[in-house]
């Protein structure tokens, strides 16, 4: 009996409308070397991977002047109160989102400067929701909440350039004011989708279709360089040291300490101190030191030069 209602209710189940047919895109095309999956050895497997993912550095590589004309536009925005905003669903999603979460430690910026949204909201982080990606309205209520403006940008990220998600978001960006960017795994996207397209064409995966794979790989690359070179810009670090982290645990206070030692030339109670002095924040300890002021001397001379270190104590100590 069980048998007979599970096999009628998959005879009486109904599918969704079918689909505009998306085996077009480059996401979604076979690899041809990896053709014989299921029947590799793991080590092949493995091998078959690795070098798909080798090829991956390049592409991104291509992308850069597109990526450097975004990064210049989102630094500008930011000295105004602009906002970055990255959205998008599913693995695409999730990678915006991390991206977003780990500036305010690295950079010691308001968790409101970055932010990431995924179709489906927090949840889907762990759990999937796939059919929140379906929506093109989707994420009108978090521009609503948001307050998207003219100077926020909005970067949308679909691996396939097609998920109405995303395509419905940037153009409700657009009619908010905001600055639109789509970070993407395909060529020949629609310019007028977006104020930027990012192409990141990285090609069929080894799991065909499955774009956590070469297309999150690529994505994640991207990303990390776009928010870290407008930090960068922002005054966020000093040399390659990521001197604007503010110490918060463990592991941040011993490089914090680590960074004052080297720096200022102090024992490490004594940059203990001068930590503490500056409340967490090292490029404050280091002013403090280095120009012998107080804790708001240190911070109006930052302020006087836009946040950047260099500007008034001169360059790192280098090879360090």
């Amino acid at each position: 009996m069980t048998s007979s209602n599970h096999q009628s209710s998959n005879i009486n189940h109904q599918l969704p409308p079918f689909p505009p047919n998306r085996g077009h895109l480059l996401t979604e095309k076979h690899l041809h070397a990896s053709a014989g999956l299921d029947a590799m050895s793991v080590r092949d497997v493995l091998t078959t991977i690795n070098d798909q993912d080798a090829l991956v550095a390049a592409v991104v590589r291509r992308a850069i002047p597109e990526i450097e004309k975004l990064v210049e536009h989102i630094a500008s925005q930011m000295e105004h109160g602009g906002r970055l905003v990255y959205f998008g669903a599913g693995t695409s999603g999730r990678l915006g989102v991390l991206d977003a979460s780990e500036c305010p430690p690295t950079f010691c910026v308001d968790p409101g400067e970055v932010v990431g949204i995924i179709a489906g909201g927090d949840g889907a982080l762990r759990k999937s929701s796939e059919g929140a990606e379906d929506n093109p309205d989707g994420v009108d209520p978090e521009w609503g909440r948001l307050k998207i403006g003219e100077q926020d940008t909005a970067v949308g990220i679909a691996a396939g350039g097609t998920t109405p998600y995303v395509l419905g978001g940037l153009r409700l960006a657009k009619l908010r004011g905001a600055t639109t960017a789509l970070v993407t795994c395909v060529e020949g996207v629609e310019k007028t989708l977006a104020d930027h397209v990012i192409a990141l064409p990285v090609g069929p995966e080894v799991l065909t279709g499955s774009t956590r794979m070469k297309a999150g790989t690529a994505t994640k690359m991207a990303l990390n360089m776009l928010t870290t070179a407008v930090m960068v810009r922002r005054g966020k670090a000093w040399g390659n040291l990521m001197v604007d982290l503010r110490a918060s645990n463990a592991k941040l206070i011993d490089r914090a300490l680590r960074m004052l030692q080297t720096q200022c030339g102090l024992d490490r109670p004594s940059a203990g101190r001068l930590l503490e002095q500056a409340h967490g924040h090292v490029k404050l300890a280091i002013v403090m030191h280095k120009r012998g002021v107080d804790a708001s001397q240190a911070q109006k001379l930052l302020e006087e030069h836009g946040q950047r270190l260099r500007e008034v104590v001169g360059p790192p100590v280098a090879g360090v």
